[in-house]
């Protein structure tokens, strides 16, 4: 017998509710001559409420979709720094000081500068030299920005990037999940109806059949 809710205690990871699926309107409905109005309307609450959440979800993914490349450039920057801070070891780091320092006419040597751009605006880029430094400064979002050594920043960045890899990654199953769910719901709606209008078109023929 149809209940004002339809969905039942199985539900996923996250707590979307299954849908069940309809195999008999008639027991559904809880006889021969039971009204469909009720469940249908009950069907069309459950598929908007599943619509609501696959928007909500689709918006999720996109806005993690865009945040991840961001939190990884971030990271790849603030890595780089600390390469050019640490001091070179072996002859493969002697190498790579050699590249990156010049040497003075007393026989100092002195690092090169870094030169980089930066962003204005979404078109406008400045030129700028940057010195050697322990550390940096991040956007947290709303407005806020606070500044961490270089190992504590590569610490947060990489713990945002498994936090928001992870996120992505259960926002994309259930994303499947509802869609099935989704699909499941319209199907059951389609049985139904189509199982009244059947009913409807039997009773019709069997007046008709009286009738005559």
């Amino acid at each position: 017998m149809a209940t004002t809710s339809i969905f039942g205690q199985e539900k996923n990871p996250r707590g979307i509710p299954k849908a069940p699926f309809i195999t008999n309107v008639e027991e559904y409905i809880g006889s021969p001559d039971g009204d469909v109005e009720g469940p249908l309307k009950a069907f069309q609450d459950a598929i908007a409420k599943y619509r609501y959440m696959d928007a909500n979800m689709t918006q999720r993914r996109r806005s993690l979709e865009d945040k991840i490349p961001d939190i990884k450039k971030t990271l790849y920057m603030v890595e780089f720094l600390e390469r050019r801070v640490s001091k070179p070891s072996g002859r493969e780091g002697k190498q790579k000081a050699d590249e990156d320092t010049d040497e003075l006419d007393d026989g100092e040597v002195a690092k090169k500068p870094l030169t980089t751009t930066f962003e204005l605006n979404d078109t406008l880029y400045a030129e700028a030299e940057l010195e050697d430094t322990d550390t940096v400064y991040l956007w947290l979002g709303a407005n806020v920005m606070l500044s961490y050594n270089i190992p504590v920043a590569i610490s947060l960045l990489r713990s945002k990037l498994g936090a928001a890899e992870a996120s992505l990654k259960t926002t994309i199953e259930d994303l499947e999940f509802l869609r099935e769910q989704l699909t499941m719901m319209e199907v059951n709606t389609a049985r139904m109806y189509n199982w009244d209008v059947k009913r409807r078109r039997g009773q019709v023929a069997e007046t008709a059949g009286k009738k005559g």
